[in-house]
C-alpha cells in the first residue's frame, strides 16, 4: 500500500520524525480494512514521489496506535494532518484531490 517515498510512524516515531522536519508533513491516519483509505494511498505515494525532499508523507496505523489517534482526536478516517515545525496547520478528512493535498502542503512551505 505504499513505498519507500512513505515513512510509517508509530508512538515511537512520530514526535521525532515530525518535528525535526524542515520540509512540511502531511500524516495520513488510515487503517487496513479503510477503503477511502487504499483509495487515496496511491495518491499519496505519487505526490512523495514527485515531491522528493520537498515534503514529507507519512502514515499512522490507527489500529496499531490508538494513543496518536485519540491524542489527535482521529474519528474518522482517512485523516491527513499537515504539520510545519511540528506544529498541526491544517487537516483533511475523508477523500480529496491530488491537487488539493498539493496545494495546502505548497502553502506550508
Amino acid at each position: 500500500m505504499s513505498t519507500e517515498s512513505v515513512t510509517h510512524l508509530d508512538e515511537a516515531t512520530f514526535d521525532q520524525t515530525v518535528s525535526a522536519a524542515n520540509v512540511p508533513v502531511l500524516v495520513d491516519f488510515w487503517a487496513t480494512w479503510c477503503g477511502p483509505c487504499r483509495m487515496i494511498a496511491p495518491v499519496l505515494d505519487e505526490i512523495a514521489k514527485e515531491q522528493g525532499t520537498a515534503v514529507r508523507i507519512a502514515k499512522v496505523d490507527v489500529d496499531n496506535n490508538p494513543t496518536l489517534s485519540n491524542r489527535f482526536g482521529i474519528r474518522n478516517i482517512p485523516t491527513m494532518l499537515f504539520f510545519k515545525a511540528g506544529e498541526v496547520k491544517d487537516q483533511v478528512v475523508g477523500l480529496t484531490s491530488k491537487a488539493d493535498l498539493i496545494s495546502r502542503l505548497n502553502a506550508l512551505k
